[in-house]
């Protein structure tokens, strides 16, 4: 049975407990911080490495951890990129993952740390990865099967390639998203000042002259001045609508995934989005020995585009009963007719493993040429729907002003 401290300690998986601490730096400031590590011990070793001292440290909830969050692709990439270039010029694995801890962010370093002294201890480089969460199954499987052939340096190489695309296409779609989201945010900001600041002084002014106030100038008036009354409590349910925004951000997620797969605008860019991401791992983990089976089963898990994952997931279970992969790629309709008969020419010559990687980076190139495209028709439709946003308003006040200047000529 374990003590009492160690069981009142909520571990995370991979034996990390998360502690929030307060410490001094050489200088005699204080710094306040969050830091996983096996123990109290394991504690104070990360932070006298840090050059801090620990002046009193409090052990976290485990839903309250960083721990249990994932472990950034940029930090994948580096993990992956460093291990490439170290084992592949002979250095064993345990020196390879003491370097690599320290190429990576704080935040990741402890479960790197772990993850060497788990194959000092005689685990393999699989199990170690999978006990601490650093990556995700998929290459958790390409590492394992890199095990069995030997070649542990050129699976790090090809899973560095493969992260860096990942990056590659989500900073895409960031950028896709980015714009929309700033000019509908500048215009929410510019009407709030206008209704609440503008629009009733406006008002007060022209009634004050006997003006005839047209109704949508008087509604707008009326909000400013239920603004200008009521902001406190405003503020509060603006909070609320964001922590349940938050709470419910996998629905709304959902939601606007299904909105962009039928939008005709969109629709070409999610879908050659996912299908650049699903030859990506696919040429990542047939390059390293993994069957195709097994390859296509961990492929189709990482894309979430509902059909195109459902027509490969049925793919894969008649390939597996014994169908012929030249007579099933045809039944991928999702997949452009291009894409399959190269595939299907692929398959015969028997280079599928050159077909993916080469999927892969066309596809990369097609997002490129997509989102652009997107992007040039998005700008004019933004900046109109701003115009009429904004415009309307000032319209709104602009009118009644015309009269009264119109009345005093």
């Amino acid at each position: 049975m374990l003590p009492p401290s160690q069981r009142l300690e909520p571990r995370l998986r991979g034996g990390q407990i998360s502690f929030a601490y307060i410490a001094a730096n050489p200088a005699g400031r204080r710094k306040f911080g969050v830091i996983q590590a096996r123990d109290s011990r394991h504690l104070n070793e990360q932070l006298r490495q840090n050059r801090l001292v620990p002046l009193q440290t409090w052990t976290m909830p485990a839903w309250m951890g960083r721990g249990t969050r994932k472990v950034s692709l940029k930090d994948q990439a580096e993990l992956h990129t460093q291990l490439a270039q170290l084992l592949t010029r002979g250095v064993p694995l345990v020196e390879a993952l003491e370097v690599t801890a320290s190429a990576v962010a704080s935040g990741t370093r402890p479960r790197v740390e772990r993850m060497r002294e788990m194959v000092a201890g005689g685990a393999s480089f699989s199990e170690a990865a999978a006990n601490v969460q650093v990556f995700d199954p998929v290459t958790i499987s390409v590492y394992r099967a890199a095990e069995r052939t030997g070649d542990l340096g050129g699976a790090a190489k090809q899973l560095s390639l493969t992260v860096r695309r990942q990056l590659q296409l989500g900073n895409k779609v960031i950028t896709l998203l980015l714009y929309p989201l700033i000019v509908v945010t500048i215009s929410i900001l510019v009407a709030l000042i206008i209704i609440t600041f503008i629009v009733p002084r406006i008002v007060g002014a022209l009634e004050g002259a006997q003006v005839e106030l047209p109704f949508i100038t008087r509604a707008m008036s009326n909000a400013g001045l239920f603004i200008q009354g009521q902001w406190p409590w405003l503020l509060v349910a603006v909070f609320g609508a964001l922590a349940g925004a938050f709470v419910v951000r996998r629905r709304i997620a959902e939601g606007v995934s299904w909105v962009s797969r039928r939008l005709p605008i969109l629709r070409d860019v999610v879908l050659t989005q996912e299908s650049a991401r699903f030859f990506t791992v696919m040429a990542a983990m047939t390059r390293s020995g993994i069957t195709l089976g097994d390859a296509l089963g961990v492929a189709s898990g990482a894309i979430s585009h509902p059909a195109l994952k459902t027509e490969l997931s049925m793919l894969r279970t008649r390939l597996i009963e014994g169908g012929v992969l030249r007579h099933l790629i045809d039944s991928v309709t999702s997949l452009p007719l291009p894409t399959r008969r190269l595939l299907i020419a692929a398959e015969r010559s028997g280079d599928l493993e050159s077909a993916f990687g080469t999927l892969a980076d066309d596809l990369t190139e097609e997002l490129d040429r997509n989102t652009a495209r997107l992007l040039a028709v998005l700008e004019p439709l933004m900046i109109v729907m701003m115009f009429l946003f904004i415009g309307s308003m000032l319209l709104s006040i602009m009118i009644p002003m015309m009269r009264a200047a119109t009345s005093v000529g």
